[in-house]
């Protein structure tokens, strides 16, 4: 867990409310990118709110997934879907623009982005 002045980064982008800024700038990103729209769901509702309960718990928030959903378990829940390097970096890009359309400042977008890079990285299942 990335802990900082304000304890954890969950805390110093504004807790919960941050979080749900840069789910909704994420997803809807998402919801019109051609090349993630074919491995994700017509209706993002419930795949947000996972999201969210993720990203609180892996930014050092609550543990809301895991009371949720169990132990994350990421690569095997995402082995169903084909996760490619050009989807990898269109996931990436997403959240690149969500980051700052959420308002997540320096040095907390950097080091958000680095960290859901490794995860992204790991992610990838297929070849191209």
């Amino acid at each position: 867990m990335i802990k900082n002045e304000h304890g954890t980064i969950y805390e110093a982008i504004g807790g919960a409310p941050a979080i749900y800024r840069l789910v909704t700038a994420f997803y809807k990103r998402v919801g019109e990118h051609p090349s993630l729209k074919p491995i994700f769901p017509e209706d993002l509702t419930e795949t947000a709110r996972k999201q969210e309960l993720f990203l609180t718990q892996f930014f050092g928030g609550p543990r809301l997934y895991e009371e949720d959903r169990g132990h994350p378990m990421l690569r095997r829940r995402h082995l169903p879907f084909p996760i490619t390097l050009e989807r990898r970096d269109a996931w990436l890009d997403c959240m690149q623009e969500a980051l700052i359309e959420a308002e997540i400042n320096e040095p907390y977008r950097s080091a958000i982005y680095e960290k859901l890079t490794m995860t992204a990285n790991h992610m990838m299942n297929t070849p191209e």
